[in-house]
């Protein structure tokens, strides 16, 4: 792959990511009494940090990101998220 081609999907990805986390507080926000705007901001930014965080300490391990290294962070965010639902369950 392509160093264009992984910049492009790490971004598009980090959308998904800053997506499916703002999108996840909506109730949670409206019953805390935030904003609508700043509980999805917090909670978007609060993702892309987690996996900006991830791709920079693979990224430290060998200079180097493999697609392998990649999926693992974002799964991990996946796995994160999904977690937090089964226990507000």
């Amino acid at each position: 792959m392509t160093v264009t081609n992984k910049i492009r999907k790490i971004t598009l990805r980090i959308l998904a990511v800053f997506s499916a986390s703002g999108l996840s507080v909506i109730g949670a926000g409206t019953i805390a009494g935030v904003q609508l705007w700043q509980a999805i901001l917090m909670a978007g930014v609060g993702g892309v940090a987690t996996v900006v965080e991830g791709l920079s300490r693979a990224y430290i391990n060998d200079g180097d990101l493999s697609d392998e290294e990649i999926d693992e962070v974002f799964n991990s965010v996946d796995t994160k998220s999904k977690g937090k639902k089964s226990e507000s369950v």
